[in-house]
């Protein structure tokens, strides 16, 4: 399979925008593990730049990124080994190492905990149980790499199912040219609006039914769009539509919360307008940018392999880095404008730092 460096940046990308929305959850006045000492409504308008696709197109690049690694295993099997060793050693290292001082932040700043961070990590965390109704141990921001786990587990079921060498002549035929663009805003539509209506992810795996129904097709998306000129091909023609569309749906989007900040819509039909133009927007964005991806960024860089690499551990990193960064600087009491001017350039160093020292120390590594 030749590697597809457009789709390559798309990942960089949705992960580095991914960082930079965490720290907008700082802001907001949605539930964080921390908040600034006065969140602000209109915060919410740039958040919903990225918040109605930003998660799926997460899952559709890890299932490109997964048929790229699949078209180098021998077999299912090994397959598998490769993708639990990558996801499941850093998810542990991650719930035992990674996520406890967001949770000792949490119960500090919000329910009045009193323990150091060092009785907390000895004597609290790992009880396997609740503490003023929260779970330790637990993922926090690592549920994407649970769910991408199972999502494989399932995907790798589908492959060994006679037939299944037909799946991408169907795929190719079911998205091909337009249909790339317009099947799944239909399938959402009918899915997240229609049949359910969605309100917010649990991100706990076995109550999360509604959001696996949208990103589990997601990551099978992205794994038989690694293997279709065909429909790759569409999603680069239509990206120019796409685009169009999404910023359409976001200008309703941000229009109708400029009218009513934080979602108080005053009548059933405007909320009935906010949600149609949030799932439309969910894939037609998605779909410009593939596009996009396809178009102008299948080209190699200098920085492209070192990024690439970075990823994934500026993932696991960012949350903690930036939980415990506001827990130092709000005391400070500078102002939302000075601790933004902070935590971002502390997010990144802190992230940069975290590669740097595990990409030298094998056993990280």
């Amino acid at each position: 399979m030749e590697r597809h460096y457009g789709m390559d940046w798309l990942r960089i990308g949705a992960f580095a925008l991914l960082i930079l929305y965490h720290i907008g959850m700082v802001f907001v006045p949605w539930s964080f593990h921390i908040k600034t000492a006065q969140p602000m409504d209109w915060v919410e308008i740039p958040m919903l730049l990225t918040n109605p696709w930003r998660l799926t197109l997460l899952f559709v690049v890890s299932g490109y990124a997964s048929r790229a690694l699949w078209s180098k295993s021998p077999s299912v099997r090994r397959f598998l080994g490769n993708r639990s060793s990558r996801l499941l050693i850093p998810l542990v290292f991650g719930m035992a190492v990674v996520v406890p001082p967001q949770t000792w932040v949490e119960l500090v700043g919000k329910h009045g905990y009193g323990q150091s961070y060092l009785w907390f990590l000895t004597h609290d965390y790992f009880r396997f149980g609740k503490l003023d109704g929260i779970v330790m141990p637990t993922w926090n921001h690592l549920w994407f790499v649970v769910y991408l786990w199972v999502y494989t587990l399932a995907l790798m079921l589908l492959m060994l199912i006679p037939g299944a060498g037909k799946l991408q002549a169907m795929f190719d035929r079911a998205f091909g040219g337009s249909r790339a663009v317009w099947v799944p805003v239909v399938f959402l539509l009918i899915t997240q609006y229609w049949l359910f209506h969605r309100d917010e992810d649990t991100h706990e795996l076995f109550n999360d039914g509604i959001a696996h129904l949208q990103y589990f097709p997601a990551f099978l998306f992205g794994f038989g769009l690694a293997g279709s000129r065909a429909v790759m091909d569409g999603l680069a023609r239509w990206w120019a539509a796409s685009a169009a569309v999404a910023i359409g749906c976001y200008a309703v989007i941000a229009g109708l919360l400029v009218a009513y900040p934080d979602f108080s819509f005053p009548t059933h039909n405007v909320t009935i307008v906010f949600r149609l133009a949030r799932e439309i927007d969910t894939w037609v964005a998605i779909a410009a940018l593939i596009g996009v991806a396809e178009r102008f960024l299948n080209r190699d860089h200098r920085w492209r392999t070192t990024l690439a690499e970075a990823t994934f551990p500026f993932y696991i990193i960012h949350q903690t880095v930036i939980v415990l960064v506001e827990f130092w600087v709000k005391p400070l009491g500078i102002g939302a404008a000075g601790e933004f001017a902070i935590l971002v350039p502390a997010t990144i160093a802190g992230c940069w730092a975290f590669y740097l020292v595990g990409r030298d120390v094998n056993v990280l590594r």
